[in-house]
């Protein structure tokens, strides 16, 4: 296995090599290899068959020096030449992005190069290769029922900026937030701008099994149960697969779905909104094409594979109208770290824990960051001392421990724990926007660190 990553991420344990990158800029090293690619002639002219915008491509992969590139991506030669002998063979090569590469500023443009060096590396299309970013654990079901609904003129706030976008909102103005699923406090970018939002909101409900740091701005806290303790249909990220989930134990006190909670609230309205019962959207869920299996089936037997092709775009055959893969035609510099803030914040996943469901117990105020042994901050910090991780937003107390390889312009951090017990990572990360997608580029927040 060949992991191409800033470090610090766990995988080094399993991998056969390792290439060490500029967090952001994977583009960059993607265009390299396609660069040599071209260059010895790898690319084969049935596939540039099957795609457009190969000319301007072409000229961008081109348009600059390969030492540019590397320099861009912060790689050797060498570092490039490995990844060239993977993607080079005649042997599938399966290409897996982790999530948090949308995460970036220019997080979509990073993974349609990486999507094209697949491509015209010969690894799309065939058994054994492919390039997975997601798989929608929705695309199998019937959603359908869901454009049903009550009427009424409806409008959309963007997440990555929740705590601007409630506060900017007016005719009407926004009176009252219900949350479900979120810890969005916590969770979106600028965490204080969305406090503030929601403390100047007039009524907040609030529908989840942790006592978090959303959870503490609510006017009402509904205890809501949780994945094993209900029954439901579970798809996938990383395959065809839909499963069954039983439930396992009883939830505890007041605690209620939040199926059974949405029917309750709809009774008590004036006039009442009656919902169907669970079993029935169950069962409307699974009417799809996809699937072909009952809900008395699924409950049998756990699970089904959906009726997809073994083989994605075998063929070489796209889901644009026009059949073909469109390949981009724009590759951006990434933006230089503001003065005074010269290193990038990761705040990835925790392995132990699912975002910020943590329970209070087991936080460990104040917050663990990580940095390589070659970060400049190592030599500049008195770890004797009080250390403080500082953005423009604000600054944390943490500590500061060294991570195996991690790169000497990142700072990690372990995100998902609560403001309220010392914590929030992303109380300094601003609200900023990604080039596709309308995400939060959570991953392009600079920091510093100091006593």
């Amino acid at each position: 296995m060949l992991t191409v990553s800033p470090g610090g991420d766990g995988n080094r344990d399993f991998t056969d090599s390792f290439v060490r990158i500029r967090p952001g800029t994977d583009r960059f090293l993607a265009a390299a290899v396609i660069r040599l690619l071209l260059e010895r002639g790898e690319i084969r002219e049935s596939i540039l068959e099957r795609t457009r915008n190969w000319p301007q491509f072409s000229r961008v992969i081109t348009g600059r020096s390969l030492a540019d590139l590397m320099a861009a991506g912060g790689v050797s030669q060498v570092d490039v030449e490995e990844v060239y002998s993977w993607y080079g063979a005649r042997e599938p090569v399966a290409t897996l992005m982790g999530w948090g590469l949308q995460r970036h500023r220019y997080g979509g443009e990073n993974v349609r190069f990486i999507n094209g060096l697949a491509l015209l590396s010969g690894n799309v299309g065939c058994s054994g290769a492919g390039s997975y970013f997601n798989i929608s654990s929705m695309r199998n079901f019937n959603r359908s029922w869901l454009a049903g609904g009550i009427g009424g003129e409806r409008r959309a706030l963007l997440l990555p900026c929740i705590g601007e976008e409630i506060l900017r909102a007016q005719e009407p103005p926004v009176r009252m937030i219900w949350v479900s699923g979120c810890n969005v406090v916590n969770q979106a970018p600028d965490s204080r701008g969305v406090a503030r939002a929601f403390a100047a909101t007039e009524f907040k409900v609030v529908v989840d099994a942790f006592m978090n740091d959303t959870a503490l701005m609510a006017d009402l806290v509904l205890p809501c149960s949780l994945m094993l303790e209900k029954a439901d249909l579970v798809g996938s990220f990383l395959h065809n697969y839909v499963n069954y989930a039983r439930k396992v134990v009883e939830p505890p006190g007041q605690a209620r779905s939040d199926f059974r909670i949405l029917s309750e609230l709809g009774r008590r309205l004036d006039p009442p909104v009656l919902l169907p019962t669970a079993e029935d959207f169950l069962r409307k869920t699974l009417d799809s094409p996809h699937l072909g299996i009952s809900l008395e089936e699924i409950r049998r037997v756990g699970f089904v594979r959906a009726k997809r092709p073994e083989v994605a775009y075998s063929g070489l055959r796209f889901d644009h109208p026009d059949g073909k893969y469109h390949l981009p035609f724009d590759l951006h510099d990434e933006p230089q770290p503001p003065p005074g803030y010269p290193f990038r914040l990761l705040t990835l996943v925790r392995r132990e824990s699912i975002h910020s469901q943590i329970l209070p117990e087991e936080h460990e105020p104040p917050p663990r960051v990580w940095i390589g042994a070659d970060n400049p901050a190592a030599a500049d910090l008195d770890l004797r001392r009080d250390v403080f991780l500082v953005s423009p937003l604000g600054r944390l107390k943490v500590r500061v421990e060294r991570a195996r390889d991690l790169h000497p312009q990142v700072v990690l951090y372990r995100r998902g724990d609560w403001m309220r017990l010392g914590g929030g990572a992303n109380q300094l990360v601003a609200a900023e926007i990604t080039d596709m997608g309308d995400c939060a580029a959570f991953y392009s927040q600079h920091v510093r660190l100091e006593n």
